[in-house]
């Protein structure tokens, strides 16, 4: 705003007392002082405020209206409250210095005049960043990107103060800025931290899955965060048919500062910024198209038999896409995932295909470029990813360079349970590393096992890999569940319902003698009981089940009906 639209404003009560020539001035804040030197607290464009405490004689002026003009204020406002008039030595000190100067009138609070301006300035800003945001979109939807979400980001901390960060619905950093001038620029970057990342993630699509519209306020700590969906481009929340469709491939723009008071103007600001995100992100998904196709054909020439040689040639033309620079032909794993809804209206592969390319991200990965060399495609409800790996030699040659089950979901676990609420799963399944096309067959089963085995488990979000395949645990997701009971009921019905009437914890004693694979001493150590009292018990145990826990066989059933039970 300019100095000269204070004047027109009546009731704050300015009247001038020099520097008519300078009203065209530009007001970019206001700050109120009564410090003889306020200097380190003045950027420049300020019309500052003061009392007249710092002034104890007339020599005083002078040197106050040299620090204010040193540090390029806009003007001086001085109340009339303490001194009455405005003293003569400040009017000519200001005069001298070409800095306009303002008389309060005393029955004007400090706090109407920082109000009014502060109200003006924001608003100019936020229709001066609204232009520029405008001027992006049509830039970037009609040509090439436009620097990415980043670009945004920054207009949002240099021109209204705002840290935002874009995020995955994993809880992945995509994108951050900092405030203009903060310690630590853009080229530092994004400095969310990562448990930060995944409660906003959480608490994002928890709210979405309720059906209540955003933007939805966040209090972590003494900060609060205002977050924003950031849907595609080309679709509205009113057509989207059922949000299971899209809640877990949404990004996320979480901003920090608490949106519950802000002006319409200004929400209308913000969720032009999520569209103009939107554009890249619809962008990113359009150049993932090449590695889908890709993966789809690996996968059908996989299932259907082909010979080596072909689809050899097919992964020699996916390498370089996948991996570019790599002299040699890398080796591969391969991740299925599926995600089930309840009531089966929503189909889960699309879902499942979005979440593996998230997922197979390196978490501690910013930017939506780390997600390029990841191919998933996906045929019903089950998605399948083609992993490259760099070629390692060495008789361990995949150990410790390829994808870990659990590591997988170990920090999105959260974020996607709370997507998936209580109607919808997430089970993934992973493959050795193959060094060939030949294997490649063997792996899509291999992973295909383990998820099955995921399947098996409790929890919303599950994974195995193949390093379980070798145990009991790849029997068990395959027996009915007639006969699980059945097992179950004949071995450990008779021990919990000793447990019920007595209170005899046989139950817990048989996991503790099995894990402890049958020694006396270190079982009654870890259960702090004597060797005679758990003698006792596992007489009682033998009693009840007409079984030998001497014997392997027997040990063997009891292992599995806990584990199945």
């Amino acid at each position: 705003m300019r100095l000269r639209a204070l004047l027109d404003t009546d009731a704050l009560g300015l009247k001038l007392l020099g520097g008519e020539d300078e009203l065209d001035r530009t007001v970019r804040g206001v700050m109120t002082t009564d410090l003889r030197d306020p200097s380190r607290y003045l950027s420049g464009g300020e019309l500052v405020l003061t009392g007249l405490a710092w002034r104890r004689d007339a020599a005083d002026s002078e040197p106050f209206v040299r620090i204010l003009v040193q540090a390029g204020v806009a003007a001086l406002a001085a109340g009339e409250a303490e001194l009455g008039d405005v003293p003569d030595d400040l009017v000519v000190a200001c005069a001298r210095h070409r800095l306009p100067l303002f008389a309060v009138h005393e029955s004007v609070a400090f706090a109407t005049v920082t109000e009014h301006v502060v109200r003006q300035v924001s608003g100019e800003r936020a229709g001066d960043l609204a232009a520029v945001v405008d001027r992006h979109r049509r830039m970037m939807t009609s040509g090439p990107a436009g620097g990415g979400p980043d670009v945004v980001l920054d207009l949002l901390g240099s021109d209204l103060d705002l840290r935002a960060w874009v995020l995955s619905p994993a809880g992945r950093l995509i994108a951050g800025s900092q405030v203009a001038g903060s310690a630590g620029s853009r080229g530092a970057g994004p400095t969310l931290p990562a448990d930060v990342c995944a409660r906003l993630a959480a608490e994002q699509l928890a709210a979405a899955r309720t059906g209540r519209r955003g933007p939805h306020r966040v209090t972590l700590g003494q900060t609060t965060y205002s977050l924003f969906p950031v849907r595609s481009s080309g679709r509205s929340a009113s057509s989207v048919r059922d949000v299971r469709e899209t809640v877990l491939s949404d990004w996320l723009l979480a901003v920090e500062a608490d949106a519950g008071d802000w002006a319409e103007e200004r929400l209308d600001l913000l969720h032009g910024v999520t569209q103009l995100i939107a554009v890249e992100r619809d962008r990113r998904d359009a150049a993932r198209t090449v590695r889908r196709r890709l993966a789809q054909e690996v996968l059908e020439l996989v299932q259907t038999g082909a010979a080596p040689a072909e689809i050899a040639a097919r992964l020699r033309v996916a390498a370089p896409v996948l991996l570019p620079g790599l002299g040699t032909a890398p080796h591969w794993q391969v991740v299925v995932a599926r995600v089930d809804w309840d009531g089966g209206e929503v189909e889960g592969g699309p879902v499942a295909q979005t979440l593996l390319e998230e997922i197979l991200v390196d978490p501690a990965a910013t930017g939506p470029e780390h997600s390029d060399r990841i191919a998933v495609a996906h045929t019903g409800d089950e998605a399948i990813a083609l992993v490259p790996l760099p070629a390692v030699t060495g008789e361990h040659d995949d150990a410790g360079t390829g994808v870990v089950a659990d590591a997988l979901l170990e920090s999105v676990r959260d974020p996607l349970t709370a997507g998936l609420n209580d109607d919808g799963r997430l089970t993934l399944g992973v493959s050795a590393a193959v060094h060939s096309a030949e294997g490649l067959r063997g792996a899509l089963e291999e992973a295909r096992h383990a998820r099955r085995v995921a399947a098996a488990r409790q929890g919303r979000v599950c994974a195995a890999g193949h390093q379980e395949l070798a145990s009991h645990v790849l029997l068990l997701p395959f027996v009915p569940d007639d006969v699980r009971r059945a097992f179950t009921a004949r071995l450990l019905d008779p021990l919990r319902d000793y447990d019920r009437r007595h209170r005899a914890e046989l139950i817990p004693t048989l996991e503790a003698f099995l894990d402890c694979d049958g020694s006396w001493t270190r079982c009654a150590s870890r259960l702090h009981l004597h060797v005679n009292t758990l003698r006792y018990r596992v007489g009682r145990i033998e009693q009840l089940t007409s079984r030998d826990l001497s014997r392997l066989e027997d040990k063997l059933d009891f292992f599995l009906a806990l584990r199945m039970s």
